[in-house]
């Protein structure tokens, strides 16, 4: 579904002033059966206002951006979280998340860390198995977010089917040594630079946790089966 523009109301208001003005100043004009020269100049100033309003009304409707489709993503809300993860990790996890739900154009987040989905949330995807694909593996790779502004015209959107199936936009953000947060948002380019580096400093709080908590407890196993 569409979403309804809400200013696109305010930007007709110029146009619609202009006309009914100019459509009155005839209107007088033909009615008046002698013309004063003072009336002549008043309507030749009542025609340029209009014809401003009109104008100013059009640039309006070029100028200022339209804001992008939304759609409802498929699938139930919900929220899924390891309950093997240490409590400060569920703590940390459920508290950004439900920030990025709340506070961003995010409508579906996953959070992925060392082969295992640790959290789904929001609008759920059709599976909760993630396939690492070429997107994935490369920000997992070198550290770097990967930003789909409109999934339909990307090939490699196919390896999120854990995603909602008309995810319009999508982040994938890396998240510590062996992890990555990928957002899904109901609407394309919707994702503004600010939103961009919010989420970027969100995911790397969330990886330092990760890493000191998940990492510490792997690499302290070793160590106890050789005691």
């Amino acid at each position: 579904m569409a979403s309804i523009d809400p200013n696109a109301w305010l930007r007709r208001l110029p146009i619609a002033v202009g006309i009914l003005g100019s459509s009155l100043l005839m209107l007088n004009r033909l009615l008046t059966p002698a013309l004063t020269e003072s009336q002549a100049r008043s309507d030749v100033m009542g025609i340029i206002l209009c014809a401003v309003l009109v104008l100013t009304g059009l640039l309006w409707q070029r100028v200022q951006p339209k804001l992008p489709d939304a759609v409802e993503l498929q699938g139930e809300a919900g929220f899924e979280l390891d309950e093997m993860l240490p409590e400060v990790a569920q703590t940390e996890l459920a508290w950004a998340s439900h920030l990025l739900l709340t506070n961003t154009v995010t409508r579906s987040l996953v959070a992925y860390y060392d082969g295992k989905v640790l959290m789904r949330r929001g609008v759920l995807g059709p599976t909760q198995e993630i396939t690492s694909g070429a997107i994935l593996k490369r920000v997992l790779e070198k550290g770097k977010a990967v930003y789909l502004v409109d999934m339909k015209l990307y090939p490699g959107r196919v390896e999120f089917g854990y995603m909602p199936e008309n995810t319009q936009g999508l982040i994938c953000q890396p998240m510590g040594q062996k992890g990555a947060l990928i957002l899904g948002a109901n609407a394309p380019r919707s994702y503004t630079k600010q939103d961009e580096t919010w989420i970027e400093g969100m995911a790397d709080k969330l990886g330092n946790t990760l890493d000191r908590t998940l990492l510490t407890d792997t690499a302290a196993r070793p160590e106890e089966s050789l005691t």
